[in-house]
């Protein structure tokens, strides 16, 4: 099932359409600032396990989750004054920051060192449903079993048909990676150089 969200100004009754299926243990294709996405309730165990299944994935790699915003991340990370003043600084945006987890994160979520990939993404959709559902959605990138990434909302529903519950076709997204940032004991480090500027950390 395809639904047509407008990215600049999504229609409240389609993301609420939308978070009811996440509510009820969906998966989604969704689009953020970077790629199209693939995500469901980080609270539900089994959807999770889904998304595991569906990208082939190992469980000792956990996926990053999308916040709303800065005072959601405070309730699922221990943020320090440092990591605040920075993210602050660059988020929304396409930019996935690790930090230590909170004791709200599942386990699932978390990697052996308790750590979290965490986005807010600059994307009207993505924050409105997070905003909506009230808990943070798993984020992965849309993708075929060879690694290649799928662009189009029509073929994301073509290639995994029955396996996704909804896809969300807000538009055109960069096509392009976040930047991966460790704020871990407010030691910076740049994991991966993808899109958004890096340099304050360099």
């Amino acid at each position: 099932m395809i639904i047509k969200i407008n990215p600049q100004n999504p229609q409240g009754r389609l993301i609420r359409r939308v978070v009811e299926i996440l509510k009820n243990g969906g998966v989604i294709a969704y689009p953020t600032d970077t790629y199209y996405g693939i995500g469901c309730d980080i609270m539900n165990k089994k959807a999770i396990q889904k998304i595991y299944h569906l990208k082939q994935r190992s469980k000792s790699k956990p996926f990053s989750f999308i916040c709303s915003g800065l005072k959601n991340i405070s309730h699922y990370a221990k943020v320090s004054n440092y990591a605040y003043k920075n993210m602050k600084r660059l988020l929304p945006g396409p930019y996935t920051f690790i930090l230590e987890g909170s004791k709200l994160v599942p386990k699932i979520m978390l990697t052996n060192r308790k750590k979290a990939g965490i986005r807010v993404p600059d994307n009207s959709i993505c924050l409105w449903l997070v905003e909506e559902l009230g808990n943070p959605i798993i984020t992965t990138s849309a993708t075929m079993p060879d690694g290649t990434i799928i662009h189009d909302p029509s073929f994301i529903q073509d290639f995994f048909h029955t396996r996704i519950d909804a896809v969300i076709d807000g538009g055109p997204v960069p096509g392009q990676p976040s930047s991966i940032i460790s704020l871990v004991d407010d030691l910076p480090e740049i994991i991966r150089k993808g899109l958004g500027d890096t340099s304050i950390f360099e």
